[in-house]
């Protein structure tokens, strides 16, 4: 740490060396700073810095003399160019791997600059120290460098962070540097979503990411922490989502075209997801048992369908179907399907995979008005299948190996209550009393319980204690 002045230069060790070689006089000019010491941390100026400062204060005022204002000592670029009267101090250490650091800037007294020194210190030892220098680099470019290794990312999650980086996240941090985004700068940037008319769900989505990209930044030390901790902000309130009742289900599937009857019968009790139902091939599918095996998945991103595994590992799954489901789809299999085992069981008309929105406009939509059934979406039938297998009797556990999820969590989104359950679990309820109290009522068996023995010592009636004895 050096003292500085205005077209004075750096005090270091006590020897004064100008900021620029010409504004001192034979060697003084040229004089080399030596290095810094082994030690890893240190200040650079000692007790006897003051009288070197005069010393160069008088060589300093000659040189002005003689060379004249226009030829005056310039500040080197690490000081800062203050009034000739004040000095200000200078902190340089080195971190662990030796290399040698400049504190970011400088300071008024040496105590003020010797506790930063301290905290710098403090944290190399307890490994809570961040290489400032990296912590310049901008959101756009780390977030560049983030997408490019980052791996196993499904297309339409890789094609959804694209968008949200493009929509929300550059637009307000992709200049800032990462050390600069705080968490008052994070909370700002999720009020001025809110003001804007952004949902919930999509800002919650948006934080995610970020918390998720300036994580990395905290692994990689480029930073010390992440200022993504809003409590609450990357939860989503999605709304409830609809189930239809066996009845309903049974109207929409006579609704339909026969083409898809069996499509809607697996997806609303097997619970299969429209990706997997689209990807799903003939040699998948064991009738024998009524089984279908979902191994292969099929994702839309930007017009192009992409096929694949399935979204998690829970979602390679065997799934076994009620007789209804079986049926139909037995009976798809013989007129709609792909020849082959590789054939696809539900292609399109023309062939091929089938898509979403063709098949939502075509089909979907005319069938649930039809059924009576209008707004019902096609992942609602998952719902459905989940709700329904839970009112069958299916536990927490089984639930998740049907569905394809590996957080309970997820899978407890499912457990709604259909209608008229409430009234059932009730009725039970109140059968189970009337049973009980149809029951004789219990004798006394004439034996005291073990917790009364263990209180009072002794039996109270028909007892083994001393006063059942008639002991003392």
């Amino acid at each position: 740490m050096g003292a500085v002045g205005a077209g004075v230069g750096r005090v270091r060790r006590g020897m004064w060396v100008p900021s620029h070689p010409q504004s001192g006089a034979g060697e003084a000019g040229r004089r080399h700073v030596p290095p810094l010491p082994a030690s890893r941390l240190r200040i650079d100026g000692q007790p006897g810095c003051w009288l070197w400062l005069l010393v160069a204060l008088v060589v300093v005022a000659v040189a002005h003399r003689r060379l004249g204002p226009s030829s005056s000592a310039t500040t080197s670029t690490a000081d800062r160019a203050l009034p000739s009267s004040a000095v200000r101090w200078q902190v340089r250490y080195r971190d662990l791997s030796g290399s040698v650091h400049t504190g970011p800037h400088t300071f008024t007294s040496k105590t003020d600059a010797a506790r930063y020194l301290a905290l710098v210190e403090a944290d190399l030892h307890r490994d809570a120290w961040a290489d400032p220098k990296l912590g310049r680099i901008t959101l756009a470019e780390w977030a560049n460098r983030w997408r490019q290794t980052t791996t196993n990312l499904r297309p339409t999650t890789r094609d959804l962070y694209g968008y949200l980086l493009r929509r929300f996240l550059l637009p307000a941090f992709g200049k800032a540097a990462l050390s600069s985004i705080d968490v008052l700068a994070v909370r700002s940037w999720l009020a001025k979503l809110q003001a804007e008319g952004v949902s919930v769900s999509t800002r919650a989505k948006a934080y995610r990411l970020l918390s998720r990209i300036l994580g990395a930044a905290v692994e990689a030390g480029y930073l010390l922490r992440n200022p993504c901790a809003v409590k609450g902000a990357g939860q989503e309130r999605a709304p409830e989502m609809r189930f239809a009742t066996v009845t309903q289900l049974a109207a929409l599937a006579d609704a339909i075209n026969p083409r898809y009857r069996a499509l809607v019968l697996v997806a609303a009790y097997g619970g299969l997801r429209w990706g997997e139902l689209v990807g799903l091939k003939v040699k998948r599918v064991d009738l024998l048992h009524g089984r279908v095996t979902v191994a292969e998945q099929v994702a839309e991103v930007n017009g192009q369908l992409i096929p694949g595994p399935p979204k998690t590992e829970a979602g390679q799954r065997t799934v076994t179907l009620p007789a209804v489901a079986a049926a139909a789809l037995a009976e798809h299999l013989a007129e709609f399907a792909a020849p082959g085992p590789e054939g696809l069981v539900f292609p399109a008309p023309e062939g091929g995979y089938l898509r979403r929105s063709n098949f939502r406009r075509r089909w979907w939509l005319p069938a649930t008005r039809a059924a009576g059934v209008e707004g019902l979406r096609f992942h609602d039938l998952r719902h459905s299948a989940a709700t329904l297998a839970l009112a069958a009797g299916a536990n927490t556990r089984e639930l998740m190996e049907r569905i394809g999820h590996t957080s309970p969590a997820v899978a407890l989104r499912y457990q709604h209550v259909m209608a008229g359950r409430d009234q059932a679990i009730a009725a039970a309820l109140d059968e189970l009393v009337q049973a009980a109290a149809k029951l004789p009522p219990e004798r006394p068996t004439g034996k005291p319980s073990g917790t009364l023995v263990a209180r009072t010592g002794h039996a109270r009636s028909g007892g083994t204690g001393r006063r059942a004895r008639g002991g003392r």
